[in-house]
């Protein structure tokens, strides 16, 4: 297992193990985070553990021409009763991925110090957020890592039914009308496969990346 030095370096992906994980340790800088996300590589971890940094294979994705949208979704489209923006609030939008109630989940992934560096990172250009209004009122979003040509998902929330899939709709949208190709999902969920994602080879998403 590499432990991460002060060094910029991650070991190369093909060295993770059979969970994905290819390091531990080190901090969140915003360098040592382009440096994982450009080497396909993400951070992944509890309040109580090190920093565990993760590259899966199979890596789950959605290919943007291969999008889908029930019926139900277009027509709650259709009425116009949400207000979509980019990057207006993206403070607000990790607080409430961070302290969404999630059935199932225990507690959230997303700790003091990865919301801490994540507001960094936005500050620097990389992470971006898309947030959803009824009104005044921010009911849903979500926030990701853009890569220029990829836009890796990290985390959405809801405070009315489909606010997060309002905010999936739009971003789907706006990276086609700037050419990316794909959303990196990191890793299976039913809930990502019902729009479409699959999951590829972790060397073909490597490739992507390049």
């Amino acid at each position: 297992m590499y432990i991460v030095t002060d060094k910029l370096y991650f070991p190369p992906v093909e060295t993770a193990d059979k969970f994905g994980i290819v390091a531990v340790g080190g901090d969140l800088s915003v360098d040592r985070l382009i440096l994982a996300y450009k080497s396909g590589i993400f951070p992944w971890y509890a309040d109580d553990e090190p920093i565990i940094w993760y590259s899966l294979d199979p890596r789950m994705v959605l290919f943007l021409n291969e999008f889908k949208i029930s019926k139900s979704l277009k027509s709650l489209l259709k009425k116009g009763i949400y207000t979509v923006t980019f990057n207006q609030n993206f403070e607000e939008v990790i607080h409430h991925c961070k302290n969404m109630e999630r059935p199932k989940q225990l507690n959230t992934w997303i700790t003091n110090e990865m919301k801490q560096a994540y507001i960094e990172f936005h500050k620097a250009g990389f992470a971006k957020s898309v947030e959803v209004w009824k009104g005044d009122e921010l009911v849903g979003g979500l926030y990701g890592v853009d890569l220029g040509n990829i836009f890796c998902g990290e985390s959405m929330f809801s405070k009315e039914p489909n606010a997060s899939k309002i905010a999936l709709v739009f971003l789907v949208e706006k990276l086609k009308n700037e050419n990316y190709q794909l959303i990196d999902c990191q890793m299976y969920t039913d809930y990502l496969a019902s729009f479409g994602a699959r999951e590829i080879p972790r060397n073909e998403f490597i490739n992507y990346l390049k």
